[in-house]
């Protein structure tokens, strides 16, 4: 059934198909079950990759929003006043060669905002 299963139909030599129902039956059953088992075990294999990327997205994706929640509802109007909690210019350090690799890739594939 290995030989059967990379492709060689004349894995099974020694039956005749013809006039040999059951065979062929189970032949079709086999490569229709080995389709149906691989497409699943691909899905699956997908579905960890998708899950692991998600996970980060939405992690920060529910802390932002819960920020923006606690800033709205939690402070009072004179302590969203504070310049030492809420500056008017934010510092952020970044890898220059990192952002211009981003860059490049995001132009590459043509995500970008301009478009």
């Amino acid at each position: 059934m290995y030989l059967y299963l990379t492709g060689n139909p004349n894995a099974l030599p020694n039956w005749e198909f013809k006039n040999n129902a059951p065979i062929d039956i189970l032949m079709v059953s086999f490569s229709l079950l080995i389709a149906v088992y691989l497409m699943n075990l691909l899905i699956g294999l997908l579905n960890i990759a998708i899950q692991r990327d998600n996970n980060r997205v939405s992690y920060l994706l529910q802390s932002a929003t819960i920020l923006s929640e606690i800033e709205l509802f939690y402070l009072l109007p004179n302590q969203r006043r504070w310049k030492t909690w809420f500056p008017d210019v934010i510092y952020y350090h970044a890898n220059i060669d990192k952002t211009r690799r981003e860059i490049k890739e995001i132009n590459k594939d043509g995500i970008s905002r301009n478009n």
